[in-house]
């Protein structure tokens, strides 16, 4: 991108990045090569003993298509560096093999493959971990003393849409030489920007908001170069690249993110309003609303509210389940952030593999439906839900 050029989050997401081609296309060719040619053994050594930048094998990521959306993912999240991968989980493994093996705090809510990950398969390979409650912040302090080097959570966190100080945590992890990595995926960089405020590192599923059209598998990572340089062989010798082909389609999905996501904000709050005056629904979770208990701390931290929000309906599981089987436009699925409207009980997909009692002691009930909603007009969406309430 052009110094010059205006550097507004929306400018960037569509010219940050991009590499000049030789046809005057205004966009990053998709290199669907595996390996690349050199001239010279010395050309080729210089790349591969790092004192050039080049490409040479693609499982590597030294790509074009995928070191240019690289360069745009970075500019999103104002970071020096990022790194794609797979998928979103692709991205945690990675991040908690590398800076994680000292010991990992996950605090709160969190997609439930990330807490089976912690919780289950991290302590497998002698990695300490911690998964704590938001209300348990009281223990962070023993836990980083006693070992732990990286803290981790999701802000808001899926699907109670908690909310945590970055700025706060962030401060005191420095305190105990840990680092902290946030979570993103929920927010989008154009709803809240953790690197600045304290956090080391940003991780998402771009499968979600960053992709946006439910049609491409992905993760990134964004922080500091020597960061993400110690990240780096274990996404390449773990086979976590992802092909240059979603590569290019994931840049293509970053071009339209701002829009997008100012839509999904404005269409999020007008229905949690229309939800939280429904008589059958208990409780609607959403951080633009006043009554949502972090409120503050949104507007405090971030630039918009999100497009997330979850909803506990009356009667439990059945009358939950009866509800989002008479959804028109609200689509039963998994997933989030695409232009479609999505509905899911948390308890049925991304925290089925809870007990319930794990599930109840995190605040995750049966009445729970989390909607994403998409770029519909929000009256519809509005009459969808009330109909299905009916």
């Amino acid at each position: 991108m052009n110094e010059t050029m205006p550097k507004k989050l929306a400018t960037r997401c569509i010219h940050a990045g991009e590499l000049a081609d030789a046809h005057g296309s205004p966009h990053t060719p998709i290199y669907n090569t595996t390996t690349f040619a050199f001239p010279s053994t010395a050309a080729i050594l210089d790349v591969v003993e790092g004192r050039t930048e080049g490409s040479l094998y693609t499982r590597y990521g030294l790509n074009p298509s995928i070191k240019a959306l690289e360069a745009k993912l970075a500019s999103l999240e104002g970071a020096e560096a990022a790194l794609v991968f797979a998928s979103g989980m692709a991205a945690e493994s990675a991040l908690f093999l590398t800076h994680g093996r000292e010991g990992i705090v996950c605090i709160g809510d969190a997609y439930g493959g990330t807490l089976e990950l912690i919780g289950q398969q991290l302590p497998q390979l002698g990695i300490p971990t911690h998964l704590m409650l938001g209300n348990e912040l009281d223990r962070l302090d023993a836990l980083l003393a006693g070992g732990a080097r990286l803290v981790f959570f999701e802000t808001p966190s899926n699907p109670t849409l908690e909310l945590f100080d970055i700025a706060a945590i962030a401060e005191q992890a420095h305190a105990h030489g840990a680092l902290l990595a946030v979570d993103n995926t929920f927010a989008s960089p154009v709803n809240q920007q953790p690197l600045a405020l304290g956090a080391d590192l940003v991780v998402h599923s771009a499968t979600k908001y960053l992709g946006g059209h439910s049609d491409i598998t992905a993760g990134a990572l964004m922080g500091s170069k020597e960061l993400l340089d110690a990240v780096w062989p274990w996404r390449k010798n773990l086979g976590q690249t992802p092909a240059p082909e979603t590569a290019a389609l994931l840049a293509r999905s970053l071009r339209t993110l701002v829009v997008r996501v100012h839509h999904q904000n404005a269409s999020a709050l007008a229905i949690a309003r229309a939800m939280e005056a429904h008589p059958r629904v208990a409780r609607v979770l959403y951080p633009g609303l006043e009554s949502f208990p972090g409120h503050a701390l949104a507007k405090q931290q971030m630039a918009g509210f999100g497009g997330m929000l979850t909803i506990e309906i009356d009667g439990g599981g059945e009358a939950a389940a009866a509800a989002v089987d008479r959804f028109k436009l609200f689509a039963i699925a998994a997933s989030l952030g695409g232009v479609e409207s999505l509905a899911t009980q948390p308890v049925t997909t991304t925290h089925h593999g809870l007990t319930p009692e794990e599930r109840s002691r995190r605040g995750i009930s049966d009445g729970m439906v989390r909607l994403s909603v998409g770029l519909e007009d929000s009256q519809d969406l509005i009459d969808d839900l009330t109909q299905a309430l009916r």
